[in-house]
């Protein structure tokens, strides 16, 4: 651990990255329960069209994703950070004063593309002041604090709705955002010295983009991330449908959306020690191949309850299914970018930016589909397992011919 300028203790700087690093995830999951509530209030006709208070915010981060990393290279961790929670605090006000669904999009674009900057840079940060094991051990104990905010956020929607209207959840975001910035504001020093940044240039970032895409591996690992990822966003997008009004759970439903979001957190710890055992492309795919299998049977199975199973049959399907995913979220992402090493920073807001952009198309497709019925969710789960396996089953084909072709470029430097 790097200790110069520091004053500011591991465990709170733990904490302070787990909180801007969940800022994404209050923004999205707090406002489940409220989506009805919203779409009556201004004016929604259709209520898929609710969903689009979701996924937009998925569209603003793709497109901010990209832009974080090489500022805070060029001007520094902090000023990054206060640049997209200004811009995340914007269009919360903009949301927040919304009449319209049209207004309400436009800030949530806006809070998606300034909350990127919580997801990007923090990560920058811990590299900065960590380093192998001890920066495992620090993602591993943020990654406890911050798989809690999906199982809570919920019910914190749900408690402000008995008190307050659906604005009071934007306040609740406005709040948690301003509080961020200043705890970083007066708390943390910077963590990328003067000497270390490097000049911003388009050219530079141009360069490390079309490296990334031109790299088979990366690019592979990249579509098969947001094939997996958009199934997860169909399931946030119709979620609130499916088990509040389909089920009836009324304002229960926070509490079943949290117990699934649990197994996620359940699967990361399982994958933290699986990893030292195993090679994660052989993990990946066995969790898809799970995943296929599980969303196979499952769909004859909803079929026979005309696409409504019971839930608590429900509920087991989705918990396997969450166990898989916790298994590949990681993985994946870290399977694209660890060829990309000497341009990590640029590789992965690339890979970020382009796998969130093909998890929204993917995720509003499935979502859009919603038919009163669980078929849509579960066939997404379905389609998409069975892509990215197929992709990870190219990799391992081209495997050996994409690393002798490397060995000999390299060969001819």
């Amino acid at each position: 651990m790097n200790r110069s300028n520091t004053h500011i203790g591991s465990r709170e700087f733990i904490c302070l990255m787990a909180a801007l690093m969940s800022l994404v995830a209050l923004a999205i999951d707090s406002m489940l329960p409220a989506l009805d509530q919203i779409g009556a209030s201004l004016g929604v006709l259709d209520p898929n069209d609710n969903q689009l208070i979701i996924s937009t915010l998925f569209l603003g981060m793709a497109m901010g994703l990209m832009l974080y990393g090489p500022l805070s290279d060029s001007y520094g961790r902090k000023r990054a950070i206060y640049l997209g929670i200004l811009i995340f605090l914007l269009g919360n006000l903009i949301s927040l004063y919304s009449e319209n669904l049209t207004f309400m999009l436009i800030g949530r674009l806006c809070q998606g593309f300034g909350a990127a900057a919580a997801r990007v840079v923090t990560m920058a940060m811990i590299r900065d002041k960590f380093e192998g094991r001890e920066m495992g051990k620090v993602m591993s104990l943020i990654m406890v604090f911050f798989v809690m905010v999906p199982a809570i956020a919920p019910s914190l929607g749900q408690g402000i709705l008995l008190f307050a209207s659906w604005r009071g959840i934007f306040w609740l975001l406005f709040f948690a955002g301003t509080g961020g910035v200043l705890w970083l504001h007066f708390r943390q020093p910077e963590t990328l010295a003067r000497e270390k940044r490097l000049r911003f240039s388009l050219l530079t970032i141009f360069a490390g983009v079309k490296e990334t895409l031109k790299h088979p591996i990366a690019r592979y690992y990249m579509i098969a991330a947001g094939i997996i990822f958009g199934s997860f966003v169909g399931y946030l997008s119709s979620a609130q449908q499916v088990l509040q009004i389909q089920y009836q759970l009324g304002e229960t439903f926070s509490l079943y959306f949290g117990a699934l979001a649990l197994a996620i957190g359940f699967s990361s710890l399982v994958n933290s020690r699986l990893v030292m055992r195993y090679r994660m492309d052989t993990l990946c795919f066995a969790a898809l191949a799970l995943l296929s299998i599980v969303s196979t049977l499952f769909f004859f199975y909803a079929q026979g309850f005309a696409g409504q199973p019971p839930l608590a049959a429900l509920m087991g399907y989705l918990a396997v299914t969450f166990f898989c995913l916790g298994i590949l979220f990681g993985n994946l992402n870290t399977l694209a970018v660890q060829s990309l090493g000497h341009i990590a920073g640029v590789a992965t807001s690339v890979i970020s930016s382009i796998q969130t952009l093909l998890s929204v198309i993917i995720g509003s497709l499935i979502g859009q589909a919603y038919d009163g019925t669980v078929r849509p969710m579960v066939l997404g789960f379905l389609v998409c397992g069975i892509c990215a396996m197929f992709i990870l089953y190219q990799v391992r084909k081209k495997l050996p011919t994409l690393k002798q072709a490397r060995d000999q470029k390299t060969a001819t430097r």
